[in-house]
């Protein structure tokens, strides 16, 4: 989930202004939506346990102090195992071990590597992509999640043991 939803999570505060500038620059040198967000996993987690769905200025100003004080407070591993258990992997399924469950028909104990990343893969749309069944480009984005988890390594030290 990591390597797919917020590649610097161990190095932020809860907000990740390199990827956030980034994504203000896209939108300032385009003309156009931004083809992919700045949230981070605490601004999602933030989000999904505190404020409303939906694109809001107001939400997302709302979000980012949310996310720092989550972050003050809570370990990086806390912080996962919240957003782990509180994301919509499905219409109406949350939760890293319903998912699993709804998915493969099995605990998320015993998921293969790939499974993981087919589950990493349909995030941020849960609704529309399907992990128990991917398509072509569900596949394609789990195979990237796989090599970036590959090289990942003592970068998720923050995980702690």
């Amino acid at each position: 989930m990591i390597t797919s939803e917020d590649a610097r999570f161990c190095e932020h505060n809860g907000v990740d202004w390199i990827e956030f500038q980034e994504v203000i620059d896209e939108v300032f040198d385009d003309d156009e939506q931004p083809i992919r967000g700045a949230s981070t996993i605490s601004m999602q987690t933030a989000k999904n346990l505190f404020l409303w769905d939906g694109r809001s200025i107001l939400r997302k100003g709302l979000e980012l102090p949310v996310a720092y004080w989550m972050d003050f407070i809570w370990s990086k591993r806390r912080m996962i195992e919240i957003y782990l258990n509180i994301v919509e992997w499905a219409p109406g399924v949350y939760g890293a071990e319903a998912a699993a469950q709804f998915h493969f028909r099995k605990p998320a104990s015993k998921l293969t590597r790939r499974e993981a990343a087919l589950l990493a893969a349909v995030l941020p749309n849960p609704i529309k992509r399907k992990a128990g069944k991917p398509s072509r480009r569900v596949n394609r984005i789990a195979d990237r999640i796989q090599v970036r988890s590959n090289g990942m390594g003592s970068y998720l030290s923050c995980l702690g043991p």
